[in-house]
């Protein structure tokens, strides 16, 4: 259970314009409060010690050690924290070596800061997030067999003929669930399906509900599970 009170995060990025920019940002938001930032690894790890932040932002592409070769230094100087890379990278290997590495979610840049802060928020409850516009990739690693997702709780139950929970889904949750798969976000499924933002979201609830799942990185990796 997510403790009272803003999430402490520490973020690391190597650009002071942009870090400097994000802090700024994620300032407004009540619901999140920075509690450090670094500019590098070897930074990021004093920092991650001495603030115990409950989420970490990290860029990968650093100079010296990478993002994903901090991970596991950063987890043992602050057990409790998740990290989450903040990269612009959409390259689908840096995303699989990210999750391999523990990361549990994996966000971009271009991301609007209200959706980033909500993203922070159900990452402190321990859900994994990843950017709608990299599900498909998640879904692609699954399947190819990176093992990608081996650090991030996807997991599903495997279908059992009759009481396979998948048909218990109307055909307007299949489709939603398809376009999950896809990457699409509430927003884009709205326009494409003619129909309000509001009953897409109660549809996911919905879908998420009936399969035991707790997250759209799950309903994605759930369905590619089906199909392969």
């Amino acid at each position: 259970m997510m403790p009272p009170g803003p999430v402490r995060v520490l973020v690391v990025d190597d650009h002071k314009l942009f870090r400097r920019g994000l802090i700024a940002l994620l300032a407004g938001e009540a619901r999140v409060q920075v509690v450090g930032e670094a500019a590098d690894a070897n930074e990021a790890l004093q920092r991650a010690a001495a603030t115990q932040p409950e989420v970490i932002l990290l860029d990968n592409h650093m100079p010296g050690v990478s993002g994903v070769d901090a991970i596991a230094g950063l987890r043992e100087a602050a057990p409790q924290a998740r990290v989450l890379m903040l990269t612009v990278s959409e390259d689908e290997q840096d995303l699989a070596r990210a999750l391999r590495a523990g990361a549990r979610g994996y966000l971009l840049k271009t991301m609007d800061s209200d959706l980033l802060a909500a993203a922070i928020e159900r990452s402190a409850r321990g859900e994994s997030v990843v950017s709608p516009e990299m599900t498909s990739k998640l879904v692609s690693a699954f399947q190819s067999g990176h093992g990608a997702i081996a650090s991030v709780d996807v997991s599903a139950p495997p279908p059992q003929a009759a009481s396979d929970p998948l048909h218990s889904l109307f055909p307007r949750e299949r489709q939603i669930l398809e376009l999950i798969a896809q990457g699409a976000s509430n927003k884009e499924m709205a326009r494409g399906l003619d129909i309000a933002e509001a009953t897409v979201k109660i549809h996911v609830q919905h879908i998420l509900r009936k399969l035991k799942l707790h997250s759209r990185v799950q309903a994605a990796v759930y369905l590619a599970g089906r199909a392969g």
